[in-house]
């Protein structure tokens, strides 16, 4: 279960080209990762038709931009020359802003697929919370509508807890592979709610979202242009939505906290993609975790997958350290930073990284709760809880 952002000064380095490989420039010298041997952020003002050959001049926003300038100049008089060092393929590069984060994608032979239109996303109505026995320890939280501080205690653990760890984690695992089996068209996400809520209980446990703050139901279920924290209700899934279902769950005092993006029958091509690439970014997000790494390296490996792909990375919501406790320190950003912080052997926090085909800029319903994008783009997210080692991470919420 993600948690809304603190307030952060963003280091905001200049955005890449999908793919990292188109030439923008006439003769390869200004690459979309390498102009001058560093990152930055390019704009395409001019294009000049030559002898059948389309060729675009680049203002690199940099203090080096009249150079390249020069040098375009210098490679068109050659070109018209007879002595043409520009691609046959016509190549396009535009750049774009969207969301406030600035990014460029790349054109060529294949149009990317694009989603088909859909109605809003529309609140239907919201049952009572469902109840839990007497017997099953509760979180502290519980009981109170306050949603608790991050707490700054770093959730380290020896031998004996991470045995604990481990099996609230398998359990959120089994508990949100079952979930997924529900999505269908016709399925309310109600429903989803109580087959997720009943099988936690049976198994000895408490859904940890379940009075978190006053959030009211066991399940969170976000469905299409829904980011996070989605209040289960009596809305019915629809052919070509996608949902995500979190799943925590409070097991001998410990969270297991995981998430996941389904697809709902027939989905468009575009929104298949959105899912895809949302669970490569956060494999490769856990791919950079080790002992002694840098927390940072975690948002940068997830833009560069997601910028490659024209994804956006949603700033507003982050993952966190989860243990005896549901939310605390180390805050984890998805996206580029210049946070401080490293992991340590025996730690466990959350990777749950959000991508948006449009806006990255959340709107909030009124119920506190439900966050949306504001220009109802789909967003999609997947979350792991991991286990820093020595030599890297364990997936502690993979079946």
């Amino acid at each position: 279960m993600a948690i809304k952002v603190p307030s952060m000064e963003l280091y905001r380095p200049a955005p890449l080209l999908s793919g990292g490989r188109g030439i923008c420039c006439v003769c390869s010298l200004c690459t979309a990762k390498r102009l001058g041997g560093q990152e930055n952020s390019v704009t395409c003002d001019v294009m000049f038709e030559v002898r059948g050959f389309r060729m675009i001049l680049c203002a690199c926003i940099t203090p080096l931009g009249f150079i390249y300038y020069s040098i375009g100049l210098v490679c068109l008089l050659s070109t018209i020359l007879g002595k043409t060092c520009l691609q046959k393929k016509p190549f396009i590069v535009q750049a774009k802003r969207l969301g406030g984060l600035e990014k460029a994608s790349t054109r060529g032979a294949q149009e990317s697929a694009q989603p088909k239109k859909r109605a809003p996303l529309i609140r239907g109505t919201v049952s009572p919370p469902l109840p839990v026995p007497g017997n099953i320890p509760r979180p502290p939280y519980v009981g109170t509508k306050y949603v608790p501080e991050i707490a700054k205690e770093i959730q380290m653990h020896d031998k004996e807890s991470i045995v604990h760890m481990k099996a609230a984690c398998e359990l959120a695992a089994r508990v949100l592979e079952y979930a997924g089996t529900l999505v269908k068209p016709s399925v309310t996400t109600d429903e989803i709610d109580k087959a997720v809520h009943k099988m936690i209980i049976d198994a000895g446990a408490y859904p940890s979202p379940l009075g978190y703050g006053g959030f009211p139901k066991s399940v969170c279920t976000s469905v299409n242009e829904c980011m996070c924290h989605g209040i289960p209700d009596s809305r019915e899934l629809q052919d070509g939505d996608i949902i995500n279902i979190d799943v925590t769950v409070y097991l001998n005092g410990y969270h297991g906290d995981t998430s996941k993006t389904f697809i709902c029958g027939e989905v468009d091509e575009a929104s298949k993609r959105l899912v895809k690439v949302t669970e490569e970014c956060l494999l490769r997000g856990i791919s950079t975790c080790k002992h002694g790494t840098s927390f940072k390296k975690i948002g940068r490996r997830i833009s560069e997958h997601a910028e490659r792909h024209g994804l956006g990375v949603v700033e507003c919501f982050v993952g966190h350290g989860v243990g005896r406790v549901f939310h605390s320190e180390p805050i984890i950003y998805h996206q580029r930073n210049n946070k401080p912080g490293q992991m340590v052997e025996g730690q466990t926090f959350t990777i749950e990284p959000i991508l948006s085909m449009g806006s990255i800029d959340c709107d909030m319903w009124d119920d506190g709760w439900t966050a949306v994008t504001s220009d109802g783009s789909l967003a999609a997210q997947f979350e792991h809880t991991i286990l820093i080692t020595r030599t890297g991470a364990e997936i502690l919420t993979k079946c």
